[in-house]
């Protein structure tokens, strides 16, 4: 999700496409916040990690 997430802020940006620019960023902050939440050990969507 993270990687998506980059991926569509690249896009974004070069394109100068403003959507897509806000999604990506959502995907990294989900993304992120999902990697630390599965670091915790907290269990994220019926996982006890997430990726």
């Amino acid at each position: 999700m993270i990687l998506l997430g980059v991926i569509l802020l690249v896009i974004g940006f070069v394109a100068g496409i403003s959507i897509l620019w806000t999604i990506g960023i959502v995907l990294v902050v989900i993304g992120i916040v999902l990697w630390i939440l599965g670091s915790m050990g907290h269990a994220v969507a019926g996982r006890k990690h997430y990726w």
